[in-house]
């Protein structure tokens, strides 16, 4: 995939959801992650069974004002509001750090001034913050990969897997 990402949340509070956002990080490629403002009780991540933290970088911001990004690097916001853009009609910069809000909250005014872009997931509400980041992270990689126009294939051509499945076995 061209160009590189990251992803984080900002005041995070709950531990399995900070785990399953940080696996999802490493399993799509990210190149960093972060956190803004985020409740010390979220870092209890037992969810990461991939020890992401030993994989790729990971910052830990206690503040807005506080938080650094690359050069060129567009930070995009995440967040169910009016005026967002659909995720399906977003082009997504070579260079981006994608954000996504509390679980029980919205993206700060602090944050949403930082932001380039914020981008919504047409949905009828707000969904789990650990999914919502998949699917962001899912359509930047389907967006800007290099994956051949879709095609029917029957069951019949996928043969049955061996050997570990995982990264975690």
């Amino acid at each position: 995939m061209r160009g590189y990402f990251a992803i984080g949340a900002e005041r995070i509070s709950k531990p399995m959801n900070l785990g399953a956002l940080m696996r999802s990080a490493h399993a799509f490629g990210a190149n960093f992650f972060f956190t803004i403002a985020a409740n010390e009780q979220a870092f209890a991540a037992k969810s990461d069974t991939s020890k992401s933290v030993d994989h790729l970088p990971v910052y830990h911001w206690a503040s807005v004002a506080e938080m650094t990004l690359p050069l060129r690097c567009k930070l995009v916001g995440v967040e169910l509001i009016e005026g967002a853009i659909d995720l399906p009609a977003f082009k997504h910069p070579l260079q981006a750090a994608y954000v996504l809000g509390p679980e029980l909250g919205v993206l700060s005014d602090e944050l949403l001034a930082r932001c380039d872009y914020v981008i919504k997931i047409p949905t009828a509400f707000c969904i789990n913050v650990g999914t919502a980041g998949a699917i962001v992270m899912y359509d930047r990689m389907r967006s800007l990969g290099s994956f051949p126009d879709r095609m029917d294939a029957p069951s019949s051509a996928f043969k049955p897997r061996s050997g570990k499945l995982s990264v975690d076995q």
